[in-house]
């Protein structure tokens, strides 16, 4: 009797540990569930390579799968399409721009050195820039002010003397597309004052962030490994202590033009590091910082297609799944305790803590639950049923062979225990072929009944046979009419 309230005391430990889990630990939820983004990303073919091959395409995904992450976005699905796209599902993003703008460019780092003679190009063109950021902010901020008119105004003047400056003529378009068409010719001739790079991203070892002192903008910080430090030491010992400027080009954007003081002339800057200045606020200097860890895309990436999923129809969707599994495992219920009766009572209870250790299970690891993850669930409460259904053939096959109850008990765990296993492992190799081979979907609907196949092998055997044990202990119970009807019992019992 002792020993039979030890392992149910146990077990009563792991229910309790595991609701435990279900309330401390939050669960990850797919899009289909949680609403969120999906983007379609098409990678565009360049002269270099014409044609996009399957070793591309990969290493495309990993430098997004980089970058997706260090955006903050849990549990992101990227799974390929054909040859040449891809399709990036973020659950819980409701602003996909914000992504589209971190994923859909290249992150091409560059440092170049100014040319010679060019020192009062390159002031005028700061200039302009200057004008045209004024012009740019005074466009945005008086594009829904349709009665201010001095505003709207003093953005023309400056419009008109950037083209004058930049001996443009009339540009097509509205007042915003004008200046962007100005932002990029000045960034071209910009561009045109520097020499070729002789240092790139590709030597960059990692990126950070931090806050200006006594400023409210934001630098990138840069950390080069040792073949990339020791060309960053010759770069700027090139042109320290003169009037040449150093580049910070990304993406065919000039960002920054700094200056190299005469003191690092004799070795340059050491160290391998520096940092990116040009008045980033948070949002910016992290989209950059992202940009940077991930690493630059070996192709351009263009989004064709964005489609946001909304929490409304993430709730709906998780309203009529806990329908579903609760009419299942009602329904299983009442045919267990009708057919067997307290054996059935016995496996509805450890049904109960199987669903309960499967979801503990899903929020500890964390598996990302999707419409296919629970209809694997679901499914996998069939594998739980069937092992138990076994178990209780075979008792009462034993107890109309005349065994004693506890006799018939132990037999029937240990003749259905080859059967169960069995079926366990087969369906465990589907889930396991399906989970590596599969993508997207798939590979949730076999993580979560591979789980729940394993969680059902520990409840069969050992949930259903201690609370057996348990009832077994109580002389009222013990009694072979309660496994099965008094007419298909022996005569002698």
């Amino acid at each position: 009797m002792a020993r039979q309230q030890g392992w149910f005391a146990l077990l009563l430990a792991l229910v309790i540990a595991a609701c435990s889990v279900c309330l401390s630990q939050p669960f990850q939820l797919g899009l289909d569930l949680r609403g969120g983004s999906q983007l379609t990303l098409q990678i565009q073919s360049t002269k270099e390579f014409p044609q996009v091959n399957p070793d591309q395409v990969e290493a495309v995904k990993s430098v997004l799968d980089k970058r997706v992450n260090s955006l903050g976005v849990s549990e992101s699905t990227l799974q390929t399409i054909g040859t040449d796209q891809l399709i990036l599902e973020l659950p819980g993003e409701q602003e996909p721009s914000r992504a589209a703008r971190v994923l859909g460019k290249t992150a091409l780092l560059e440092f170049r050195a100014q040319k010679s003679g060019t020192k009062d190009q390159m002031k005028k063109l700061q200039e302009l820039r200057l004008i045209l950021r004024t012009a740019l902010k005074s466009t945005v901020n008086t594009s829904d002010e349709i009665g201010d008119s001095s505003k709207n105004e003093i953005a023309k003047q400056q419009l008109d003397l950037l083209k004058k400056s930049l001996g443009l003529k009339e540009l097509l378009g509205n007042d915003s597309q004008q200046l962007e068409l100005i932002r990029k010719e000045i960034n071209q001739r910009i561009l045109s004052l520097f020499e070729p790079a002789n240092l790139t991203g590709r030597d960059l070892q990692s990126a950070g962030r931090r806050q200006e002192q006594n400023l409210s903008s934001w630098e990138v910080t840069l950390t080069f490994n040792q073949s990339g430090g020791d060309e960053f030491a010759k770069l700027t010992q090139s042109i320290a202590g003169t009037d040449r400027l150093l580049g910070i080009v990304l993406d065919g954007e000039s960002i920054s033009e700094a200056s190299v003081g005469e003191q690092f002339k004799a070795a340059g800057i050491t160290g391998g590091s520096a940092t990116i200045s040009g008045n980033f606020s948070a949002d910016s200097a992290r989209e950059l910082e992202v940009q940077l860890r991930g690493g630059s895309l070996p192709l351009p990436v263009q989004i064709i297609q964005v489609r946001t999923i909304g929490p409304t129809l993430g709730i709906e969707n998780i309203q009529r799944s806990l329908i579903a599994a609760i009419s299942g495992l009602f329904l299983v219920a009442i045919f267990m305790i009708a057919f067997y009766r307290i054996p059935g009572l016995v496996a509805v209870i450890a049904l109960s803590f199987y669903a309960l250790f499967n979801i503990s299970m899903y929020a500890l690891i964390p598996v990302t639950l999707t419409l296919p993850g629970i209809a694997g669930f679901i499914l996998s409460i069939g594998m739980a049923v069937d092992a138990n259904v076994l178990i209780f053939e075979r008792v009462k096959d034993e107890l109309r062979r005349g065994n004693t109850l506890i006799r018939s008990i132990e037999t029937g765990f240990s003749q259905a225990f080859s059967s169960i296993i069995d079926g366990h492992i087969t369906t465990l190799i589907s889930c396991i072929a399906l989970f590596y081979l599969g993508t997207g979907f798939v590979k949730g609907f076999s993580a979560t009944l591979g789980i729940g196949v394993v969680i059902s092998l520990f409840t069969a055997l050992s949930c259903t046979r201690v609370l057996l044990r348990f009832l077994m202990s109580y002389k009222s119970l013990r009694r072979p009419a309660n496994f099965l009807p008094i007419n298909q019992l022996p005569s002698s019992s």
